[in-house]
């Protein structure tokens, strides 16, 4: 039996930490966060600053917390794990989970974790 876990318990917590901030992050302040749909061009320019903010923030996370640059990959995982888990249901009932936020924001959110998590993906991954 190998003494090897998927799971980096210290990067889910981490990636919790960072889903409960942006969760209420986005409670409080999310109809100036994530306005209504401003087109295409407002929506590009949130998805452009997050996907280098959150690839710098695993891979510094992950180079901190996994020594082992071949358990990075898992550890990326790890962080993003809770958004990966609990989002779906913020998406799913999003009116009452950000009642500040226009219904209509719903698919950006989604769309946002969900390249949020890539970021954090491919900042591990990445060899520059």
């Amino acid at each position: 039996m190998s003494s090897y876990s998927f799971l980096n318990r210290p990067l889910v917590v981490v990636g919790f930490a960072i889903w409960l901030a942006a969760t209420l992050a986005l409670r409080l302040a999310g109809q100036h966060l994530l306005p209504p749909p401003a087109g295409a061009a407002g929506t590009l320019a949130i998805f452009a600053a997050a996907f280098p903010a959150m690839a710098g923030l695993a891979r510094g996370m992950c180079q901190r917390f996994e020594p082992d640059r071949a358990r990075r990959p898992a550890a990326a995982v790890s962080l993003a794990l809770p958004t990966l888990l609990l989002d779906p249901f913020s998406s799913a009932f999003f009116p009452s989970v950000f009642p500040n936020i226009a219904p209509e924001a719903a698919g950006v959110f989604g769309g946002l974790m969900l390249w949020c998590c890539a970021g954090a993906l491919v900042g591990v991954l990445w060899r520059g």
